[in-house]
Formats: structure tokens, sequence, C-alpha cells
């Protein structure tokens, strides 16, 4: 895990001032299954400890594991010869932003059946995007659906 990126680069395109970040993480972890707990564990760690958004730490963690597993599972298809990306930053007036990138071709997120009707809400996949939906304050996606933009304020 590294601290410190270039301002703009990672966090283009959101109200966020970089100048104002108070940190930043950035974690690569092969396309395995098994590489995205601990990953969610280290980053929790370090986004309990920069208290931007105290109180609202099992929403972002749901959020996150939902968004790295998707990126592992459908963008990188879990060969763990590719890489997939979890950047994440605090602005004490703005609250966390998180992005998930993968090497996959992409999808168009409005292409997704919802989970909460008709034969979909008896499947046993398919609701990760609807909960990063409902519990982050703000979702994009981006790069054809290779990345996702958290924020939680």
């Amino acid at each position: 895990m590294e601290s410190g990126a270039s301002p703009d680069e990672h966090f283009p395109e959101h109200d966020f001032d970089p100048d104002k970040l108070t940190l930043r993480v950035r974690v690569t972890l092969a396309a395995d299954r098994n590489a995205v707990e601990p990953v969610v564990a280290q980053v929790m760690d370090t986004v309990r400890q920069m208290k931007c958004v105290d109180g609202k730490e099992d929403a972002i963690e749901l959020s996150l594991h939902e968004a790295l597993a998707n990126a592992v599972v459908h963008g990188a298809k879990e060969d763990p010869t590719k890489i997939v990306e979890c950047l994440v930053a605090c602005d004490e007036e703005r609250g966390i932003i998180i992005v998930v990138r993968d090497p996959g071709e992409g999808f168009d997120p409005g292409t997704i059946p919802s989970c909460t009707m008709g034969e979909n809400v008896y499947s046993s996949h398919g609701r990760g995007i609807f909960l990063i939906n409902q519990l982050m304050d703000e979702v994009q996606f981006r790069k054809n659906g290779t990345e996702i933009h958290m924020v939680k304020r």
C-alpha cells in the first residue's frame, strides 16, 4: 500500500480538492477471489484511521468488498495474472472517495437486471451493484464500466 500519489490523475471530475485530500491509498491485487478479503481489511484499517466518515465504515466496507469482487470476477475473469487497482482518498469536508479499476472489457451498468423484481429476487448473485448504489452517496461507472467511483459523505 502506498500513499502520496500525484493529485488529479486518479480522481478527475469530482468535487474533491486534491490539495485537501488528507490521505491517499493505492492498493493493487491479483485478480484472485482470495485476495479480496485481505485487501478490504487492509483498506478498512486505513479508512478507520482517517476518521473522515466516522460511523459509516460498515457501508463503505460492504461496498468496497462488492466492487473488488466484481472487478476480480467479472472484470479480470479471475485471472491471477491480471491486476485490479483500488484507490482511496479522504477530504475532511466532502468525505471519502474510492475508485476500483479492472482490466476488463467493461459493461453497461444500465443492462444489469434489477435484483428486486421478478425471478432476480431469488437469484444467488447479482446484488453487488444494487448494494453499492444503496450504501454509497454517489456512484459513477467510468471508462466503459471498468472503473467505479464511490463517494461516501
